[in-house]
């Protein structure tokens, strides 16, 4: 469907007009309501999948344009409002503008002024949703709710990342460089038990092969040359959480045997420890294949 406009307004002509500027100037393709009640419901039924800018009249009946902000507002933080309000309720659009609202154009407006406002406040919500992603992906709470693309093409394989996130598995992602897979991994992270634990990406190809072992599965102190104290490795770094190693195939064979006993046993041998120790952690492996 794409994106789209909730114009809200009790006047049919107003409705009509509004969409047929918004359609000729800016190409996008808009949906109506006649009052709050019906705005609300619409975002409801939506779900934040493609309303993009709500342009909302202050006076309707049923519910005005100030009672619908508060609630959208409230349920719908990111989401840009346009008020519109006559020439006379300058006060209440500012009272609008301290609720949240993004900006307000008085009524009679000229199109150049509303196309102006409209682009403005859609660039507004790209950016709070970009902020919102990146704040959600920081904390671990990335999904693919948050992959721009996945309801058009990637139904298949988001039904199924979703079934492998919801187990405890190891987890191989294959694909061309640049398709995603980290971004894969993080949303599988996100929606697993793990979600707000540590996600950890590791980089095979970029460890010197001397140092392979020491960065992964971590080191005693003395254990040698320049070890002159303990380190945990990059296993215990993403304890109860998710170790996600890109370009796994990189790996000097020696350390690819000693993966596949964590894969196998969840047991972790640091580097001069002499025997493994058993991991307590819950622990998904993302290797992937280039």
């Amino acid at each position: 469907m794409g994106q789209q406009i909730l114009i809200v307004d009790d006047d049919e002509m107003q409705r009509s007009m509004l969409q047929t500027l918004l359609r000729r100037k800016l190409e996008v393709e808009s949906v109506t309501a006649a009052n709050g009640r019906e705005a609300l419901d619409w975002l409801r039924d939506d779900d934040g999948k493609n309303i993009r800018l709500v342009v909302l009249d202050l006076n309707m009946p049923v519910m005005d344009g100030m009672e619908a902000l508060a609630i959208i507002r409230q349920k719908y933080p990111a989401l840009p409002v346009i008020m519109l309000t006559g020439s006379r309720d300058i006060e209440k659009a500012t009272g609008a503008m301290k609720l949240g609202a993004t900006d307000f154009v008085t009524k009679p407006y000229e199109a150049e002024r509303m196309i102006v406002t409209v682009r403005n406040a859609l660039k507004i919500g790209v950016l709070s949703k970009e902020v919102k992603r990146l704040s959600e992906s920081k904390s671990g709470h990335f999904t693919f709710d948050h992959l721009i693309g996945h309801e058009d093409g990637l139904k298949d394989v988001v039904f199924l990342s979703r079934k492998a996130a919801a187990s405890e598995i190891p987890v191989l992602i294959s694909g061309e460089t640049g398709v995603g897979k980290e971004v894969f991994s993080k949303a599988m992270h996100g929606e697993s038990s793990r979600a707000g634990k540590p996600f950890i990406a590791v980089n095979c190809g970029a460890i010197p092969s001397q140092l392979v072992e020491s960065t992964l599965f971590g080191h005693e102190k003395g254990s040698f040359t320049g070890a002159t104290e303990k380190t945990s490795g990059k296993f215990r770094e993403a304890d109860g959480g998710t170790i996600f190693l890109d370009e796994v195939g990189e790996l000097p064979l020696e350390a690819q045997v000693k993966l596949l006993r964590v894969l196998q046993q969840r047991e972790v041998e640091p580097v001069g420890a002499g025997k493994p120790s058993l991991s307590i952690f819950v622990l998904s492996l993302q290797p992937t294949v280039i």
